[in-house]
């Protein structure tokens, strides 16, 4: 596998890179394997004519470092970074972005890109350097649908929501400890979530850089969610009011 190509495994994943469109250069499926699902993915590589082989099991499973391929491996091209700049300039009023201060761990990232595509969310920002990148287990972890949401990487965050604010987007960090509640604010206007990392949540100079520190509701004795379901809810409020007002 060259530098330029991602390895992605697993029945929907493979079938979403597929649907999507994606530049799946092969695959690779398990002899005498069956199901509806690995015949929509054969019959779907052919029709785009893209090579598909059979092999043993066990060569799927040290393809995929024994994951849990199901059969079914490909190999795509692996996924462009956007321009920061090109993500802002291309924005639909209102606005919904993300930014992602510090994510680790891949599992995580593929997680938030997944709610965000399923969102419609119109960028997702991540930091050049301390950050996990579009890797291949970010993109199973997203099951595929990691490419349809742009992703830009970003060197200076707390640079960037200041950028953010020139633009007239409300930057919003999404905190155990911020007041006001959810319920409280108006997220029909544009907005960027902004989201802290596994373990320490928001650095003080970006929750600084916020306009505004909003919590999510939790029972008491909880301080903390996991950072993809705490953007899942806090993404879901967003369209809640834009969407079904009052």
């Amino acid at each position: 596998m060259s530098e330029a190509e991602t390895l992605v495994y697993g029945l929907q994943p493979v079938l979403n890179l597929l649907e999507e469109g994606s530049p799946v250069e092969r695959i690779v499926v398990a002899r005498g394997r069956h199901g509806s699902g690995l015949r929509g993915i054969v019959d779907g590589a052919r029709r785009r004519g893209i090579p598909v082989r059979q092999e043993d099991r066990r060569h799927l499973d040290r393809l995929a470092g024994h994951g849990d391929h199901q059969g079914v491996v490909a190999w795509t091209a692996a996924l462009p970074y956007h321009d920061a700049a090109d993500v802002l300039a291309a924005l639909t009023s209102p606005a919904l972005l993300l930014v992602l201060d510090g994510v680790q761990d891949p599992r995580n990232l593929g997680a938030l890109l997944r709610t965000a595509a399923a969102a419609g969310v119109h960028g997702v920002f991540i930091p050049t350097r301390g950050a996990v990148g579009l890797t291949a287990t970010v993109i199973k972890a997203s099951a595929g649908l990691a490419g349809r949401v742009p992703v830009a990487r970003v060197g200076n965050l707390a640079r960037f929501l200041e950028d953010l604010k020139a633009r007239g987007i409300w930057v919003i960090g999404v905190e155990a400890a911020g007041k006001p509640l959810w319920g409280a604010f108006d997220l029909t206007q544009p907005v960027a979530l902004v989201m802290g990392g596994e373990g320490g949540g928001l650095r003080p100079l970006l929750r600084r850089r916020c306009d505004v520190n909003l919590a999510l509701p939790m029972a008491a004795g909880i301080d903390s969610l996991n950072v993809s379901v705490a953007f899942g809810i806090a993404c879901y409020e967003v369209l809640r009011q834009r969407h079904c007002p009052g």
